[in-house]
């Protein structure tokens, strides 16, 4: 099957190795310098976020499957246009992607649905700050503020600070509407559930490092680094977490008339109480994904034909299990700086091998310059994802793979899975 990946990042990276794993032809548009090197594999230099091109781009080259990585190309309707042509697609349409465009919006329907999560206020205007004001100091202690549409995983702020909170708060107010959560304790996991608008199948769940230092100290980033499985999300708590978050979404789904045919991202914090939602997303977790694929069985690539195609009630597999002697443990190889300002364009003296039996190494916006030097092109360069028999051994492999990747000022979070 000839299949198109939209992306350029390590997310679109891993998902093209292993559909070329499976025996499936990626077009990765536009790719990255480590797509470039996959047997089987070719980019194509396009914009992901123009449907017109995607559209054109599928007709040209006889795609079969179009998976849509990032999230902006099935806010600008890419999804949409590939379906009025005929094409399949592995990705939502713009209105079921407000889910993740607008955190409003997805609160708003976890509170219709009955979807369990934290109590939220909402701040609209502009001249909200005051109100804000009022708000922060009637409700002491830690708090969580985050910016409604996208962010790339950063416009998130936990704090106890009222004046940091207030700044922040102030600033998204200035473009964005703010919502203002209660701070949730517990653990978080990252659930992934593939629809085609009727039927779901729920992969394994992973766990993902936001903070930008060890410790989990810092500001909130993409994503420095991911386990899967995650040990703690046994069969009770994956039950627990079908029937409370999962189940009632995809029947607002239904309700709501969103034929949803692509992925649903569940961010969990599992508290004392129960499972809550955090967040919707509505494509692959990244740096997750890179972890989650070297551990599926074979038969992923069909999976996402089924659920493009509406046919998911006639794939031969159903339930994604973990393969039993398989972890995995990622870790982000950073721009210095990130998440905030850095460096592009940074030179990478050495690299580890790209695939061994004991990890992958999955590139991020890499370009190749005409005399072979491999250039860095964004905040999150690199994942590094250690592989073995357990979750142990697999920290220890990614480790030594995150240290063999050389530029300067590379940096990775040591901590990851530890």
């Amino acid at each position: 099957m000839k299949v198109m990946v939209l992306g350029s990042g390590g997310r679109e990276h891993a998902l093209a190795w292993k559909l070329a794993r499976e025996g499936h032809e990626p077009v990765c548009a536009p790719g990255n310098a480590g797509t470039a090197e996959l047997r089987g594999a070719r980019n194509l230099q396009l914009d992901p976020d123009d449907p017109a091109a995607v559209v054109a781009a599928a007709r040209e080259t006889g795609t079969e499957l179009v998976v849509v990585g990032p999230e902006a190309p099935l806010v600008a309707g890419v999804a949409d246009a590939l379906r009025a042509e005929g094409v399949p697609c592995f990705g939502p349409g713009a209105a079921a992607a407000r889910l993740e465009s607008s955190k409003a919006f997805a609160r708003a329907f976890m509170e219709r649905h009955g979807v369990p999560c934290a109590r939220t206020a909402r701040f609209s205007d502009p001249a909200a700050g005051t109100e804000l004001e009022r708000f922060i100091a009637a409700h002491p202690g830690r708090l969580v503020l985050k910016k409604s549409g996208l962010a790339a995983g950063k416009g998130v702020l936990e704090s106890d600070d009222p004046v940091e909170l207030l700044s922040f708060g102030r600033a998204v107010l200035a473009d964005d509407e703010l919502l203002a959560e209660e701070f949730l304790e517990g653990f978080e996991l990252s659930v992934f559930a593939l629809s085609d608008g009727r039927d779901f199948a729920i992969l394994p769940a992973a766990r993902d490092h936001k903070k930008a230092f060890e410790g989990d100290a810092g500001p909130n980033t993409g994503g420095m680094g991911a386990v899967a499985p995650e040990p703690r999300a046994d069969l009770a708590l994956m039950a627990e977490i079908r029937k409370r978050l999962v189940e009632p979404t995809f029947s607002g789904m239904s309700a709501e008339g969103l034929a949803y045919r692509g992925v649903v991202f569940f961010g969990v914090m599992v508290t004392a109480s129960g499972p809550k939602l955090l967040e919707y997303n509505v494509r692959f977790g990244d740096p997750e994904t890179q972890s989650l694929l070297p551990i599926l069985p074979e038969g992923f690539g069909e999976l996402l034909r089924d659920a493009a195609e509406g046919r998911l009630d006639q794939a031969p597999i159903r339930t994604f299990e973990a393969r039993p002697d398989r972890a995995a443990c990622g870790f982000v190889v950073a721009a210095p700086g990130y998440p905030g300002a850095y460096p592009k364009g940074l030179a990478v003296r050495s690299l580890p091998e790209a695939e061994n039996p004991d990890g992958l190494l999955f590139h991020a916006s890499t370009t190749r310059a005409s005399d072979g030097i491999l250039h860095t092109g964004g905040g999150r360069c690199f994942a590094a994802v250690g592989l073995g028999a357990d979750s142990v051994r697999a920290r220890e492999n990614g480790l030594a793979l995150a240290a063999a990747v050389d530029f300067d000022g590379a940096r990775f979070r040591r901590d990851i899975g530890a």
